[in-house]
């Protein structure tokens, strides 16, 4: 996809990956708009001459203040950037919670908007969709379960709508990073791929109208699932 021109929408565009995706874009081209739940984060974007909308994915306030935030505009691409970890545990009933407002921002946000902004995308006869999941939706690891969870019910999902668009015009790309350091990663240990180098391999999947993208060392992870789905399961569990 040559996005030169074209109008993008990215959801948690203000940090991390969704920013470096934004900025990607940008460099490109394209007319990006971010949305984001923090103020000032916002503000430090659109002083960088982006489209900037304030709203918080978790709930249906904040969905509607990003939909409504690009009526009207010629919508080309739209990154389903925005996610949350969860402090979710098993035996903590309060942290249910947590598990909530994962499960909302993670999943059903980028089903809503998805939805509601798919007459605005088919319009341009040429337009993506790009969800953005993780390696985790391909095999989980213990101490997240309802983060991986949504990540892969976002990705059956993907895999599902794809099908359904496959005649429309709009194209539906998957990214699966791996270990990103941003703010969610924050205190995590290992190495950590930055969330420049990630953008930059899912901006090279959107040129490249590609289906799928393993980012970085998602691309073993993906290798030995296919070998051995049992194999992959052991390695993330303890992750």
């Amino acid at each position: 996809m040559d996005v030169r021109g074209k109008t993008a929408l990215v959801t948690g565009g203000s940090d991390g990956i969704g920013r470096e995706i934004a900025l990607q874009l940008q460099g490109l081209g394209a007319d990006v708009i971010v949305s984001g739940r923090s103020p000032e984060k916002l503000q430090a974007m659109a002083a960088l001459g982006f489209g900037i909308i304030v709203g918080d994915l978790s709930g249906p306030t904040g969905i509607d203040a990003v939909v409504e935030g690009v009526a009207g505009k010629p919508l080309a691409l739209l990154v389903n950037n925005a996610g949350v970890g969860s402090d979710y545990a098993l035996d903590d009933i309060a942290s249910l919670a947590s598990a909530a407002q994962c499960i909302d921002t993670n999943f059903y946000a980028p089903i809503a908007v998805t939805t509601r902004l798919l007459p605005q995308l088919k319009a341009q006869g040429e337009a993506m969709i790009v969800n953005v999941t993780s390696g985790l939706a391909i095999a989980p690891r213990a101490g997240g379960p309802i983060y991986c969870a949504t990540k892969a019910a976002l990705r059956s999902y993907t895999q599902a709508v794809r099908y359904q668009l496959k005649d429309s015009g709009v194209k539906v790309l998957e990214a699966l990073p791996p270990l990103v350091a941003t703010n969610m990663t924050t205190g995590r240990g290992g190495k950590m791929m930055s969330a420049a180098d990630c953008a930059a391999e899912i901006v090279a999947g959107i040129k490249a109208n590609r289906a799928e993208v393993a980012v970085g060392q998602t691309k073993l992870l993906r290798l030995v699932h296919s070998m051995s789905p049992a194999l992959a399961r052991r390695i993330m569990i303890k992750f």
